[in-house]
């Protein structure tokens, strides 16, 4: 164990540090430019955190994931998309409704949630053929299409609720790109770091993956999320991590096989994919069952994610 530690180097810690750094910061910047986009554009603040924030921090995500299958990693692509799934439902959501209390519109849900349940279905389905090719890359890719396309005819304007002057929406769009660029630069120093760490302890690739860099990359999601609820914006809380379960699966995952053949790891289909699929069913049942995801069920939520970790570096 003592020759491990050794192995660790000062730059992997800088990394992290950095990483934690600029995500905090721009995290604060994005969600304040989407809240104030919303109520611009007099959209819902549910569909700007499923397509705005959602997808747009979901980029650390693609980007792990797509270098992964170039590089030959398997584990760390799809344990990527896996293990961030997991982690927006039990950790970040749970978070979030620890700090405030995340209201639920039962239309949003019965859309929205419904999506979810697609997607993790319909992902579930291909990873379990065992390899991710051309042929899943067409279905995975045509069902985000067909996803996006019904979010956006959803876009319903809000009533105006008063004469007040609205934000202006280029000054918003400026503040919210703001605000993810140091939130992407962030979660890749970060996850450059995590990885580092990780492997000079010589943890196993797909472990890494399911849980380092899954974290890592779901950082974004985890900073907006919690900034949304402190500052008001639960709503887009539970619209970030919808949108982003569903384009991990759809985009990230078909775009991955698009790039280059993925063989699905063992550890994938006999472990992670059934962990994801209980997390999916929990939020939606758990979101179902009252008008809001109130703090005893984001504190249950966050315990389950611990007691996930630490299973899952257990079985290694």
């Amino acid at each position: 164990m003592g020759g491990r530690a050794a192995e660790t180097r000062p730059l992997d810690i800088l990394f992290v540090a950095a990483g934690l750094a600029l995500l905090l910061g721009g995290g604060e910047l994005f969600v304040r430019g989407a809240a104030n986009l919303a109520q611009a554009l007099r959209l819902s603040p549910m569909l700007i955190g499923v397509v705005v924030v959602g997808f747009g921090t979901s980029l650390p995500e693609l980007v792990t994931s797509l270098g992964a299958a170039w590089s030959g990693a398997p584990g760390l692509a799809v344990g990527n998309v896996v293990g961030s799934n997991i982690a927006n439902i039990l950790l970040i959501l749970g978070l979030a409704a620890a700090l405030a209390p995340i209201p639920v519109a039962q239309g949003v849900l019965r859309r929205e949630g419904l999506a979810v349940a697609l997607a993790t279905l319909l992902g579930g389905a291909v990873l379990m053929t065992g390899n991710l090719g051309s042929g899943a890359a067409a279905v995975l890719l045509a069902g985000f299409a067909v996803y996006l396309a019904a979010s956006l005819r959803g876009a319903h304007a809000a009533p105006p609720e008063d004469a007040a002057p609205r934000p202006g929406v280029w000054p918003n769009v400026a503040l919210a790109l703001g605000g993810l660029v140091p939130v992407l630069a962030g979660a890749d120093l970060l996850v450059r770091g995590g990885v580092g760490l990780a492997r000079g302890w010589g943890v196993s690739e797909t472990l890494i993956g399911v849980t380092v860099v899954a974290v890592g990359t779901s950082l974004p999601e985890l900073v907006t999320s919690v900034v949304a609820a402190r500052r008001g914006q639960s709503a887009l809380a539970l619209g970030n991590v919808f949108g982003s379960n569903v384009f991990n699966l759809l985009g990230i995952l078909g775009a991955t096989a698009l790039v280059a053949p993925v063989p699905v790891p063992d550890d994938i289909l006999r472990i992670d994919l059934w962990a994801m699929a209980a997390a999916t069913g929990l939020m939606l049942w758990v979101a179902a069952s009252g008008a809001r995801i109130t703090r005893r069920e984001g504190g249950v939520l966050l315990g389950l994610w611990l007691v996930w970790t630490a299973g899952r570096a257990a079985l290694g």
